[in-house]
Protein backbone atom coordinates (compact mmCIF):
# COMPACT_ATOMS: atom_id res chain seq x y z
CA UNK A 1 0.00 0.00 0.00
CA UNK A 2 1.32 3.36 -1.13
CA UNK A 3 0.68 6.21 1.86
CA UNK A 4 0.40 9.79 1.12
CA UNK A 5 0.12 12.60 3.83
CA UNK A 6 -0.63 16.37 2.58
CA UNK A 7 0.76 18.92 5.26
CA UNK A 8 -0.48 22.79 5.04
CA UNK A 9 -0.45 25.11 8.31
CA UNK A 10 -3.95 24.49 9.39
CA UNK A 11 -5.03 21.64 7.75
CA UNK A 12 -8.53 22.91 6.98
CA UNK A 13 -7.86 24.56 3.29
CA UNK A 14 -5.15 23.41 1.29
CA UNK A 15 -4.16 19.96 2.83
CA UNK A 16 -7.76 18.39 3.07
CA UNK A 17 -8.53 20.09 -0.68
CA UNK A 18 -5.49 18.06 -1.52
CA UNK A 19 -6.49 15.10 0.23
CA UNK A 20 -10.04 15.01 -1.33
CA UNK A 21 -8.60 15.76 -4.62
CA UNK A 22 -6.07 12.95 -4.41
CA UNK A 23 -8.51 10.06 -2.96
CA UNK A 24 -10.90 11.33 -5.85
CA UNK A 25 -7.85 11.00 -8.15
CA UNK A 26 -7.06 7.62 -6.74
CA UNK A 27 -10.72 6.39 -6.85
CA UNK A 28 -11.03 6.92 -10.39
CA UNK A 29 -8.07 5.32 -11.51
CA UNK A 30 -9.21 2.60 -9.61
CA UNK A 31 -6.04 2.22 -7.32
CA UNK A 32 -7.64 2.73 -3.94
CA UNK A 33 -6.53 -0.64 -3.10
CA UNK A 34 -3.30 0.58 -3.47
CA UNK A 35 -2.98 3.81 -2.48
CA UNK A 36 -4.23 5.63 1.11
CA UNK A 37 -4.39 9.36 1.48
CA UNK A 38 -4.10 11.90 4.62
CA UNK A 39 -3.86 15.19 5.44
CA UNK A 40 -2.22 16.83 8.44
CA UNK A 41 -1.35 20.61 10.13
CA UNK A 42 1.80 22.07 11.52
CA UNK A 43 -0.16 23.60 13.64
CA UNK A 44 -2.96 22.82 16.27
CA UNK A 45 -5.49 25.86 15.76
CA UNK A 46 -8.19 23.59 14.38
CA UNK A 47 -7.99 19.74 15.56
CA UNK A 48 -11.30 18.32 14.94
CA UNK A 49 -12.79 20.46 12.93
CA UNK A 50 -13.70 20.11 9.01
CA UNK A 51 -12.45 21.72 5.96
CA UNK A 52 -12.99 25.44 5.81
CA UNK A 53 -16.14 26.16 4.21
CA UNK A 54 -14.78 27.44 1.08
CA UNK A 55 -12.88 24.68 0.66
CA UNK A 56 -15.86 22.66 1.01
CA UNK A 57 -17.71 25.04 -1.60
CA UNK A 58 -14.89 24.23 -4.38
CA UNK A 59 -15.26 20.67 -3.86
CA UNK A 60 -18.78 20.69 -4.12
CA UNK A 61 -18.66 22.44 -7.25
CA UNK A 62 -15.88 19.57 -8.50
CA UNK A 63 -17.88 16.41 -7.85
CA UNK A 64 -15.19 15.65 -4.63
CA UNK A 65 -16.30 14.16 -1.68
CA UNK A 66 -14.69 15.27 2.18
CA UNK A 67 -16.46 12.89 4.29
CA UNK A 68 -14.00 11.87 7.00
CA UNK A 69 -11.78 14.56 6.61
CA UNK A 70 -11.25 16.54 9.82
CA UNK A 71 -7.76 18.59 11.06
CA UNK A 72 -4.97 17.13 12.88
CA UNK A 73 -1.39 17.67 13.64
CA UNK A 74 1.39 16.35 11.85
CA UNK A 75 3.35 14.04 14.25
CA UNK A 76 6.56 11.97 14.53
CA UNK A 77 4.43 8.48 13.76
CA UNK A 78 3.65 9.53 10.35
CA UNK A 79 7.21 9.48 9.02
CA UNK A 80 6.51 5.68 9.68
CA UNK A 81 3.37 5.71 8.20
CA UNK A 82 3.92 7.35 5.20
CA UNK A 83 6.02 7.45 1.83
CA UNK A 84 5.12 10.73 0.68
CA UNK A 85 4.86 13.50 3.12
CA UNK A 86 3.66 16.54 0.61
CA UNK A 87 4.43 20.06 1.60
CA UNK A 88 2.28 22.85 0.34
CA UNK A 89 5.04 25.88 1.16
CA UNK A 90 8.64 26.03 2.59
CA UNK A 91 7.30 27.25 5.39
CA UNK A 92 5.36 23.80 6.90
CA UNK A 93 8.25 22.18 4.94
CA UNK A 94 10.76 23.10 7.47
CA UNK A 95 8.63 22.75 10.28
CA UNK A 96 8.15 19.32 9.56
CA UNK A 97 11.85 18.71 9.09
CA UNK A 98 12.21 19.70 12.74
CA UNK A 99 9.92 17.19 14.19
CA UNK A 100 11.99 14.07 15.99
CA UNK A 101 12.60 11.10 13.78
CA UNK A 102 11.96 13.56 10.63
CA UNK A 103 12.58 11.68 7.56
CA UNK A 104 13.36 14.07 4.82
CA UNK A 105 13.67 11.66 1.45
CA UNK A 106 9.97 11.62 2.35
CA UNK A 107 9.31 15.15 1.90
CA UNK A 108 8.29 16.68 -1.12
CA UNK A 109 7.20 19.86 -1.56
CA UNK A 110 4.03 20.20 -3.67
CA UNK A 111 4.84 22.45 -6.20
CA UNK A 112 7.77 20.81 -7.49
CA UNK A 113 5.21 18.42 -8.42
CA UNK A 114 4.41 21.01 -11.06
CA UNK A 115 8.45 22.43 -12.18
CA UNK A 116 7.07 24.52 -14.93
CA UNK A 117 4.77 26.57 -12.79
CA UNK A 118 6.32 30.09 -11.75
CA UNK A 119 4.94 29.86 -8.37
CA UNK A 120 6.87 28.00 -5.90
CA UNK A 121 4.51 27.47 -3.02
CA UNK A 122 0.84 26.84 -2.67
CA UNK A 123 -0.31 30.33 -1.77
CA UNK A 124 -2.34 30.06 1.88
CA UNK A 125 -6.42 30.57 0.63
CA UNK A 126 -7.06 31.37 4.45
CA UNK A 127 -5.06 34.27 4.34
CA UNK A 128 -5.43 34.91 0.43
CA UNK A 129 -9.35 34.24 -0.38
CA UNK A 130 -8.22 32.71 -3.32
CA UNK A 131 -9.51 28.65 -3.12
CA UNK A 132 -10.27 28.93 -6.98
CA UNK A 133 -6.36 29.44 -7.79
CA UNK A 134 -5.84 26.74 -4.79
CA UNK A 135 -7.94 24.06 -6.78
CA UNK A 136 -5.99 24.32 -9.80
CA UNK A 137 -2.85 24.08 -8.71
CA UNK A 138 -4.00 21.21 -6.19
CA UNK A 139 -5.80 19.25 -9.13
CA UNK A 140 -2.71 20.14 -11.33
CA UNK A 141 -0.49 18.57 -8.91
CA UNK A 142 -2.15 15.58 -7.72
CA UNK A 143 -2.39 14.36 -11.22
CA UNK A 144 1.71 14.73 -11.55
CA UNK A 145 1.79 12.92 -8.09
CA UNK A 146 -0.50 9.75 -8.88
CA UNK A 147 1.53 9.85 -12.04
CA UNK A 148 4.75 9.66 -9.79
CA UNK A 149 3.62 7.34 -7.64
CA UNK A 150 2.33 4.83 -10.81
CA UNK A 151 6.06 5.05 -11.99
CA UNK A 152 7.99 4.88 -8.78
CA UNK A 153 6.02 2.10 -6.81
CA UNK A 154 2.79 0.67 -9.01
Amino acid sequence: MVSVLFVCLGNICRSPMAEAVMRHKVKQAGLQNLITVDSAGTGDWHLGQKPHQDTRRMLDEQGIGYEGISARRIASPDFETFEYIVCMDNSNLENVKKLPGAKTERLLKFMDLLPEHELREVPDPYYTGNFEQVYELIDAGCEALLNKIRSEKL
